[in-house]
This record gives C-alpha cells, sequence and structure tokens, in this order.
C-alpha cells in the first residue's frame, strides 16, 4: 500500500487511515457532517495525492487525446482544463478525467487514482503516433482546497488574482513560497476553490502555509468520506459505482462531453446509441422517508417490479434527507416519477429530481 507524501501528518491529526486505491488514504478526521459542513460554509483541505497525473507532449498530442476522449480537446486554449472520458470497444467507459492544455502541444490529463495503470495500458495501447507520454503520478501531490472562502483565504499565498481564475481553468505561477504551481479552479464539491499540483518534496511546505493563511477563516483538513458525500450531493459522477466499465456515457448523462463532430474510441456505435436511443439512464433521486439508500440497493415500480438499481446513495448532511443516483428505465427515468428503493424487503418511496440535489 502507497502512501502519499503527507501521510504522516494525517496520522498526527489523528485521521481514520484506510486503503482506498492502493493508497493509505485520510478518511475521516473530525466526522462526515462536520467536514461536510466546513467545506459547504468555510474552507476545507483533501490530499488527493493518489490521483494520477500523465503529461502527453508532441506534435500529436492533441491527435492521441482526440483518439481516445470523448470530448473535443481542440476547443482548449492554454490554461483551460476539460472534463471527458476514455470510452472503451464496448460501449463503456475506462475511466474518466480532466485534460489540461499547459503549453502548445502539451497536456496533463488527471485521471482517477484506482485507475492510473488500466489508463495508462489504454492510451499507450493507442499511441502510434509517436507521442511522448510522461506519467508523473508517483512524484506530484495533489491538495483540493474548496469552500466558499478558500479564494480570500488563500489569496495571501500567490501574486496571481485567484479570483480572477474563471471555472474549469488554471494558471501556473507562485503558490505558497513555490514557484511553478498549478493552482487550478476545478473541484468535485461544488463550493468553489482550487485544486493545487506540485511536486511531492513541495507539498508540506504549501499544507503548512495553506494552513496558516486559512487559520483565520475556520479552515479544517477534511476527509475522503465527506469529499463523497459533498460531490454526489452535486450529482458528480464517481467511477466504479456511476460510471464504468459497462456503462455508456449517454445512459449516464454525459452526453455533453460526448462529441461527434470527431472521430473517437467507438464513436460509431455511440452515435448509434444516441440515434437509436438509450434503453437505460443514470437518474438523481430523493427518498420521500426518512432513510438512506445505499450502493446496489435495488430500485422498483409501484407493481414491485424491478427497474433498476443504486449507484450512489448517502444521508445528505447539507439537506437531511437520503439523496442517491441509479440506472432505470427509460419510462422511469423523467423529473418527477415515482420510484421506490428496496431496502431491507421494504419499498421505499423515492422521487427522481433535477441536479444539482444541492442548490447554494
Amino acid at each position: 500500500m502507497k502512501n502519499t507524501a503527507l501521510t504522516h501528518i494525517h496520522e498526527s491529526l489523528g485521521a481514520k487511515m484506510l486503503p482506498f486505491a492502493g493508497y493509505n488514504m485520510p478518511i475521516l478526521y473530525e466526522g462526515v457532517n462536520a467536514e461536510h459542513e466546513t467545506v459547504r460554509n468555510a474552507v476545507g483541505v483533501f490530499d488527493v495525492s493518489h490521483m494520477g497525473e500523465f503529461l502527453l507532449s508532441g506534435q500529436n498530442a492533441l491527435a492521441l487525446i482526440q483518439k481516445v476522449t470523448s470530448n473535443d480537446a481542440s476547443t482548449l486554449t492554454i490554461g483551460r482544463a476539460q472534463y471527458s472520458c476514455f470510452p472503451n470497444n464496448d460501449g463503456g467507459i475506462v475511466d474518466d478525467l480532466i485534460v489540461y492544455k499547459m503549453k502548445e502541444e502539451q497536456y496533463l490529463l488527471v485521471v482517477n487514482a484506482s485507475n492510473i495503470d488500466k489508463d495508462w495500458n489504454w492510451i499507450s495501447a493507442h499511441n502510434d503516433l509517436g507521442v511522448d507520454m510522461r506519467n508523473l503520478s508517483d512524484d506530484y501531490s495533489l491538495l483540493a482546497i474548496q469552500g466558499p472562502k478558500a479564494v480570500e483565504a488563500m489569496q495571501p499565498l500567490s501574486s496571481l488574482d485567484l479570483a480572477a481564475i474563471p471555472y474549469y481553468h488554471f494558471e501556473v505561477g507562485d503558490f505558497a513560497g513555490i514557484e511553478n504551481v498549478i493552482i487550478s479552479a476545478t473541484g468535485y464539491t461544488g463550493s468553489g476553490g482550487f485544486e493545487i499540483y506540485c511536486k511531492n518534496s513541495e507539498v508540506e511546505q504549501i499544507w503548512n502555509k495553506v494552513f496558516e493563511a486559512g487559520a483565520a477563516f475556520g479552515i479544517k483538513p477534511i476527509g475522503l468520506a465527506a469529499r463523497d458525500t459533498l460531490r454526489l450531493e452535486m450529482g458528480f459522477c464517481l467511477y466504479g459505482n456511476d460510471i464504468n466499465d459497462t456503462t455508456s456515457p449517454l445512459e449516464a448523462g454525459l452526453g455533453w462531453i460526448t462529441k461527434f463532430n470527431k472521430e473517437f474510441t467507438n464513436s460509431e456505435n455511440l452515435k448509434k446509441q444516441k440515434e437509436a436511443g438509450v434503453t437505460k439512464k443514470l437518474v438523481a433521486f430523493e427518498m420521500q422517508e426518512r432513510s438512506v439508500p445505499r450502493h446496489d440497493y435495488e430500485i422498483v415500480n409501484a407493481a414491485g417490479d424491478v427497474i433498476g438499481i443504486v449507484t450512489s446513495g448517502t444521508m445528505s448532511p447539507s439537506m437531511n434527507k437520503g439523496i442517491g443516483l441509479g440506472y432505470v428505465t427509460v419510462e422511469n427515468s423523467p423529473v418527477d416519477s415515482d420510484i421506490f428503493i428496496r431496502i431491507r424487503k421494504n419499498d421505499v418511496p423515492a422521487k427522481v429530481v433535477k441536479l444539482p440535489f444541492y442548490k447554494k
């Protein structure tokens, strides 16, 4: 099991550590609800250094990315990032990722920790274009500084105007006394903030200075359990739960990152699926009674027939009600549809709703 460069700090802070994607990771510190509320109302810091980073360079770097990803990376300019996915050959998804355009002919691909080797092998297998590929995953750390007070708290640490970085844009500059840090206005919580990419040798200095700067703003370390409840309140997909090797991007509601103005892996079949229409869809639902939906619970209709399955579920800390995502048959997918979640043999009523669950 791998450690991040900050594992010793998490342990010294009393974090509950558990294996996650092959890493020893902090799952929680003081409790999920308290950490969740810190990010919604103030500022919290996640160590997500387990994520993978690949640097693709050369005159054919864009062509390779266009071939293996579903979104149209040709629209990226330097300093912009893009959410995308790697379609497989069978209609499913190898992984979802973020593509950063660093320079002309140079891109950074950030992938899920559990899929680093799988993704690297997938891209490599399609790299017949001579693109220079470097796996930086073991050399780089990643901090997510998230919350409505993140900009104000972190501004003293950089000469860059942090408030001027639009959503899904980034800057490379000084941060916490370190040069050439990637400061990206991305995140997985829906509460604003930044993701900070730096070398492993630099992350402890950055962590310490971030907590010094954030002290007056109620800054706290946040574990991966709260990261999950935060992302679920926004309806963001989690690979392995809501999307996987068998779910198509169109079924998952990711048609907006599936661009058919170019050819990419399995694009012809996905185009046919779009034209024919999908048979199941990923929907968001709220429980109508006090109960908690969980991954793999069956979704049924009023007659008790199984119509789908829950992929993610929790008791929402912000809304104090059970929420979830799940795949259902298309006829049961419209907003306001009544469905039922089978919880220990009881069919508990729920209603299909529009995302996000949490509205600021």
